[in-house]
């Protein structure tokens, strides 16, 4: 069930961070300027974000097999739909489409982990799962470059076929047609919160077209639409909080913020995924324009770092059954952090072995975050929350992610702009270094902050872990 579980949400994650190489190759077929390229990234990311809290419901309504199943086909009809797309528009419409499952995706490993593994043995498992996880964006760039330079863009959307086709297989053996717990998939479940899902959606739409604005605005000053879509998106946010807390079964059941290990985790979780996907977006950018390294050689850079996460995130997995959780999410940050701020001092002159070692510093912390993260959020839950709380912990990373790529990309083009270049490939690349200089060192700067949120989550981190539940068939 594991491995089934976690061939289906590489497949998913690859698709999210596999597009960010062939970003300036699609930008020169479709004539993109950098807001509307920036949209591949962050619509994916805004079709997952808010998908993410309907697999509660999806799990009660449809259970385990049937969820997973049509998520994986519609990963699938995303996939290849967008290798043989003939525009823009259809493009976009399949990273929507591929957005909405992977957000349905993502949070049922963990959910499958809580319940079926005991708890000595939930980190191991999270370390098991993560290894697929986080390998996905680390090893997506590198695969992606070769295929951008040999057989085109059209080439890293096909990718995912031969996941979705194993997970599909795997899933008809060994996932159960119950839902989590092992009860029946119901066909009268609870009303899906509808208000809440358009609430929500109305809020990331309206947040995400306001930083895109932004992006855009450049020296004369910010647009007044995209004041009033930051507007619209404060008050579509404070109106699903007064809804959630009124709705019978919420989309967003807020009583989990209530405990301090979990807000602590989502707060870390928020500023992680700022960093993290910000960074996948930055750094394949960084190479090609500001570098001037060719699609396969920026992602050979991501190759042996990302071999190193696959051994640093199995180990932390084990560490995690041991060791307190608070810790390793810190260790991990400081190494994320670490890592950001090296990249300050690569230059044009700087030998590849180097910037490898720098980026593998940073895969080190990614590998002791992610299992961490998860399991000391969960822990402590009752069993009746975990697949909440699993849904939730995930979009709120998401939802940083979401936001992450916008800011920086509104950081990079300010940077630019105020250095004489007018936008990233448009001038001369060693004079677009110091935007981008600067923009590493902003990602180093947020992810110290999530250290002081992590250490606060000991307070609570030795509580009971989630009760397994064995018969999930």
């Amino acid at each position: 069930m594991l491995v089934t579980v976690m061939i289906g949400t590489i497949a998913s994650i690859m698709s999210s961070t596999i597009v960010n190489v062939a970003v300036p190759a699609m930008s020169e077929v479709f004539t993109l300027g950098q807001e509307r390229a920036q949209w591949m990234a962050t619509g994916f990311m805004a079709a997952m974000t808010v998908s993410m809290l309907t697999t509660p419901w999806l799990l009660s309504r449809f259970g385990y097999r049937h969820t997973y199943v049509g998520a994986t086909l519609l990963l699938l009809v995303g996939g290849i739909g967008g290798g043989f797309a003939r525009s823009y528009e259809f493009v976009m419409a399949m990273r929507v489409a591929e957005g909405l499952a992977a957000g349905v995706m993502q949070p049922i490993p963990a959910i499958v982990i809580l319940y079926l593994f005991k708890t000595r043995e939930q980190g191991k498992a999270m370390g098991i799962f993560g290894m697929g996880v986080v390998l996905a964006p680390a090893l997506g760039p590198s695969i992606g470059g070769l295929l951008v330079e040999h057989f085109g863009w059209r080439s890293i959307f096909f990718v995912v076929a031969p996941f979705c086709a194993a997970a599909l297989v795997l899933a008809r053996r060994y996932l159960p047609l119950t839902a989590p717990g092992g009860v029946v998939a119901s066909r009268q479940p609870n009303r899906f919160d509808w208000i809440g899902l358009i609430l929500m959606s109305a809020a990331l739409l309206a947040l995400l077209n306001g930083l895109v604005g932004l992006h855009v605005a450049g020296p004369g000053g910010v647009p007044l639409s995209a004041i009033g879509l930051l507007a619209a998106a404060v008050i579509c946010a404070l109106g699903l909080v007064v809804h959630q807390h009124r709705a019978p079964k919420p989309l967003l059941n807020l009583t989990l913020f209530r405990r301090r290990t979990f807000a602590m985790a989502s707060l870390v979780a928020f500023i992680y995924g700022m960093a993290l996907f910000g960074s996948t977006y930055l750094v394949p950018v960084f190479m090609q324009l500001a570098l001037q390294l060719p699609p396969s050689q920026a992602g050979a850079v991501l190759l042996p770092a990302g071999i190193v996460l696959a051994f640093t995130i199995a180990l932390a997995g084990r560490l995690a059954d041991h060791w307190p959780t608070h810790r390793l999410v810190m260790i991990g940050l400081f190494l994320l952090a670490l890592s950001f701020g090296l990249m300050l001092g690569v230059g044009l002159g700087t030998p590849l072995w180097l910037l490898m070692l720098w980026t593998t510093v940073g895969r080190i912390g990614l590998g002791f975050v992610l299992p961490s993260l998860n399991l000391g959020a969960m822990r402590g839950l009752e069993l009746t929350m975990v697949t909440q709380g699993s849904s939730t912990i995930n979009f709120v990373r998401q939802l940083g992610g979401a936001v992450g790529v916008n800011l920086i990309g509104i950081f990079l083009e300010w940077r630019l702009h105020a250095h004489g270049e007018p936008a990233p490939g448009a001038g001369n690349a060693a004079a677009q270094l110091p935007a981008f200089h600067e923009s590493f060192g902003v990602l180093a700067v947020v992810t110290a902050a999530a250290i002081f949120a992590a250490h606060r989550m000991k307070t609570t981190d030795k509580a009971a872990g989630v009760a397994p539940v064995d018969d999930l068939r």
